[in-house]
């Protein structure tokens, strides 16, 4: 196939890009480098350096490139920074991905994978299901439901094939990949920075939730494994028009939880220090991800905490640096 990879040169997006490629997909990565590397582009990708929000360039790559799919992975991402700043994600997240799936429609895209987020769920103490109840308590996670809704509205008028991926934490690292966000606010990496001696502390932010230790819990998934759900959920459009599938290992582990694991890997005592909650964060979400184990066959290969942070420390090692490293 022909794909459209926005946001292609993120985390998530350069990896999914890349196994594409393998694959023997042709792949465009349509990317502003706002928030993502040129070096992450994989080689034998067409680059193409756009926003979303530039409408003509948008739509002559879309109408001239006779594409059969996009895979939709350009959004901020940071749930926090949505409560401070909420325009700025309805901005991008909602009104440029509107835009994208507007024009994809009218060029004829048969087939749309969204990367979307368990944060489109309330908070609860089972594993979320698919059909578990909605109520995103951040910015962030609202912008994501309304463009699944706005896809299933697509999919019924225009005859698009549309497949919603929701999931919380990727962490990991693929070869020559790793999660580099500037400024890096998510636990896993910014642990590792104490490590690596570029920050002084772990900040655990909010000790007085309902759980077990205090502070929030999270389901964490490999990119590794991420990927495999996007291409098995791209080749699965071709016999259904609608697919939602939780992606997760669906274990919840705690802030404390990930920092002492990073403690063991590391071999680093990684000092940390408390702080009051930050506005939006559910006291837990963990995903089931039975669904599209059962449907598509779908198996995380990188399931044990220690196995995912043990691959991110690995990358953040090598790359102390982020991308700015030759």
């Amino acid at each position: 196939m022909n794909i459209l990879v926005t946001g292609g040169a993120g985390y998530i997006g350069s990896a999914t890009a890349e196994a594409l490629l393998r694959a023997g997909h042709a792949v465009t990565v349509y990317d502003s480098l706002v928030t993502g590397h040129r070096r992450a582009v994989p080689a034998g990708a067409t680059f193409v350096e756009a926003a979303l929000e530039e409408r003509q360039t948008l739509s002559r790559v879309l109408t001239r490139g006779d594409f059969e799919a996009v895979m939709h992975f350009a959004a901020y991402i940071e749930a926090g920074e949505s409560m401070k700043d909420p325009g700025r994600f309805y901005f991008n997240n909602l009104a440029n991905s509107l835009l994208l799936i507007e024009t994809a429609a009218l060029a004829g895209v048969k087939r749309f994978v969204l990367s979307s987020t368990a944060a489109v769920f309330r908070s609860s103490d089972e594993p979320l299901k698919e059909d578990s109840p909605l109520g995103p308590t951040n910015v962030y996670g609202h912008t994501k439901l309304v463009v699944e809704q706005a896809l299933d509205w697509y999919r019924g008028i225009h005859g698009l094939h549309v497949a919603s991926l929701r999931y919380f934490n990727a962490c990991g690292s693929v070869p020559g990949r790793g999660e580099a966000h500037q400024p890096e606010s998510h636990l896993i990496p910014r642990v590792l920075q104490v490590a690596l001696g570029q920050q002084e502390a772990a900040t655990v932010f909010g000790t007085d939730y309902p759980t077990p230790d205090g502070t929030c819990i999270r389901d964490y998934v490999h990119v590794a494994d991420l990927v495999s759900a996007h291409l098995l959920a791209l080749e699965a459009l071709e016999g259904s028009d609608a697919l939602v599938y939780n992606v997760g290992s669906g274990q919840g582990f705690s802030v404390r939880q990930v920092i002492e694991t990073a403690r063991r890997v590391t071999g680093h005592s990684i000092p940390a220090i408390e702080a009051a909650r930050r506005p939006g964060g559910p006291a837990r979400l963990v995903a089931s991800s039975d669904k599209i184990r059962g449907e598509l066959g779908w198996a995380p290969q990188h399931a044990e905490l220690e196995d995912m942070v043990a691959s991110a420390w690995e990358w953040h090692r090598a790359h102390p640096k982020g991308y700015e490293r030759a």
